[in-house]
This record gives C-alpha cells, sequence and structure tokens, in this order.
C-alpha cells in the first residue's frame, strides 16, 4: 500500500474509533434545552438564563438554541415546585438560582420542598447586594438613609424582591440592625425580582430599592439611578463600579454577595447531569465566557457538581442561623 493510501486508511480507521463517542456526546445533548427564570423578565434570573443561552451556544457546547421562559411567583418558589414535582426527570430544563433561592429554602419558603430535592448544578458568577435611589434623591450616602430611617422609619418607602425574610429585606435588616431599628419597622413593599424595583424605584412608587449591583448597573450608567453602597468587601474593580462606596467603608459592617447559577430536577440521570456539568466545566474555564460574565457585571464564582452541593448546603444552613436571629423562624 503506498503512503497515501495508507493515509487514507489510517484516517477512515480514527473516524470508525472516534464515531460512537462522537455520536453518543451528541445523543446526550438534551433534545430541547431550556432555561427558566424564575421571575418577571429583566431581573438577576432573567440575567443569568441569558448569559447560559448566549455562551452555551457560542462555546459550540449546544447546537441546538437555548429558549428563556419565565415562571415568577415566590422568588423562585413556584419554578422550584413546578420542577420538582411535574418536570422532575426533563434533563433539558434548567432553572437559574441565586443566594436569594437558598435564603428562601432555609426559611421553608418553597413549601415542602428543601436544598435536598433538586441537583444543583452550576455556580457561575456573583454579584452583590446594593442599595439604590433615583439621581435625583436626598439621600446622598448610606448614614443619609439610616438617619431618615432612625427619625421615621414608617416616611420612607422601601422596595425589593420578595417579601419579608427575602435577601433583599435582609439586606435592610442587616441595615436596621446596625442602626438600632427593628426591621419590622421599616415600610416594605414587595415586588418580583429586579426588573420591578427599578421600574418602581424610576416610577417614584419606591424611595429606595434593595437590589444588587449586576441588575442595577443598566441604570445607573443611564444616569437614572445611584447606589449608596454595594454590599462587598471591598470596592470593586470594573471601571464604572470604582466610585461606588461599600457599606463597610461607610462605617456599616454589611456584606452580601449574590452568587448565580442553575439546578436540574431530581430525576435527571446521572448520565444527562454529567453531560450538562462537562458542558459547564468547559464553559467556566472559558476566556469568552469570562468575557460575557464581565458584560453582565457578574463577578468570577465558578463551582459545580458535588463541590457546589456541599456549598449550596452549607449556606442554607448558615441562612438559617440567620433567619432565626431576625425571628423569621423557630
Amino acid at each position: 500500500m503506498n503512503l497515501a493510501l495508507r493515509k487514507v486508511a489510517l484516517a477512515v480507521g480514527c473516524l470508525m474509533l472516534a464515531g460512537p463517542t462522537l455520536a453518543a456526546d451528541a445523543a446526550k445533548e438534551p433534545k430541547r434545552p431550556e432555561c427558566i427564570a424564575p421571575a418577571a423578565p429583566g431581573g438577576g434570573f432573567d440575567l443569568t438564563c441569558k448569559l447560559a443561552q448566549s455562551a452555551l451556544v457560542n462555546e459550540k457546547l449546544l447546537t441546538k438554541p437555548m429558549r428563556v421562559t419565565y415562571m415568577p411567583g415566590g422568588v423562585g418558589a413556584v419554578a422550584y415546585n413546578a420542577v420538582v414535582a411535574q418536570r422532575p426527570a426533563d434533563a433539558g430544563t434548567l432553572v437559574a438560582w441565586s443566594s436569594g433561592s437558598l435564603l428562601n429554602l432555609a426559611q421553608g419558603k418553597f413549601g415542602r420542598f428543601d436544598e435536598s430535592n433538586v441537583r444543583w448544578l452550576a455556580a457561575v458568577g456573583t454579584s452583590y447586594g446594593a442599595i439604590a435611589v433615583k439621581s435625583d434623591s436626598p439621600y446622598k450616602n448610606l448614614d443619609d438613609l439610616v438617619q431618615a430611617l432612625k427619625k421615621d422609619p414608617s416616611k420612607v418607602v422601601i422596595g425589593s424582591g420578595g417579601t419579608v425574610g427575602s435577601q433583599d429585606w435582609m439586606q435592610t435588616a442587616l441595615i436596621a440592625k446596625a442602626a438600632g431599628i427593628n426591621p419590622r419597622d421599616l415600610r416594605y413593599v414587595a415586588l418580583e425580582g429586579g426588573g420591578e424595583i427599578a421600574t418602581a424605584l424610576l416610577g417614584g412608587h419606591i424611595q429606595v430599592g434593595s437590589t444588587d449591583i449586576s441588575d442595577s448597573m443598566p441604570h445607573i450608567l443611564s444616569g437614572d439611578m445611584r447606589l449608596l453602597a454595594v454590599f462587598s468587601d471591598k470596592r470593586l474593580d470594573e471601571p464604572e463600579m470604582k466610585d461606588i462606596p461599600t457599606a463597610v467603608e461607610q462605617g456599616y459592617d454589611i456584606r452580601w454577595p449574590v452568587v448565580r447559577g442553575f439546578y436540574l430536577g431530581p430525576k435527571v440521570t446521572d448520565e444527562e447531569y454529567e453531560w450538562w456539568k462537562n458542558a459547564f466545566d468547559k464553559l467556566l474555564a472559558s476566556e469568552e465566557f469570562a468575557k460575557l460574565r464581565d458584560q453582565r457585571e457578574l463577578f468570577p464564582f465558578a463551582m459545580t457538581g458535588p463541590e457546589l452541593d456541599a456549598y449550596v448546603k452549607k449556606q442554607v444552613a448558615d441562612y438559617k442561623v440567620l433567619a432565626k436571629e431576625f425571628g423569621l423562624i423557630q
């Protein structure tokens, strides 16, 4: 056999060996990938789903487009119950979660289901809690707000995602605690996600928004909103964020990271779960993904599989301690 024929035979043989593996990988890919954002459009869950939607296709980890659907209610509770009870084995359905979801789980707000009822898949980034006001607000810093609350908390209307006990409420409760105010005296309006908070704030229906920095930045950059404080350890390095003061530097020891990621239904098979885990492991190591994450004002936080499962369960345990401190659970 001459050299050319040898090369052809070798190539054919390699394809025959590789063929079943390639075919098997293609067969494992979900047929109708979907990401459920468990809130109205425009908030952090929407942002999380759209990040995955763009990145998985851009990196050719999905060959079919992923659709984003919205399932608001209970800051994640409706979606959690729907997936666990009605779609537990649907391997194509990712659901976005955040630290707020874990806080609600810690308080039993997801009904009869707890943190052990889904398969925690991936954490893809983190944001930080923040306190937002309109650009023309009389509150110029966090202490201005605290002094107004001390004077008469009923005169300050604060809007945030979820009811009493949500992470946005918890941020305001921590401010109240630091200022010697009973969190129950705050005038609080429950909204559904960051999109509704921004709409209510800009429309003058609330005076203060307890939110997170990734939800807020488009409105900050447009000049419509300001942040009185971000709840990070230190000032953030991004050029558009470097002038936003932390609560810590203003004398209020409040930190609130907002981790974002995805889970799958409880009856998704190990093989299907591993397909998604491998896809996210590749994605999280990608420089292109890092750029997409940065564009959405998220900071690095990469975790998948068993490591994430352990992290989630520890966070839920820690949040239970905090919830007991504020009298939210027994």
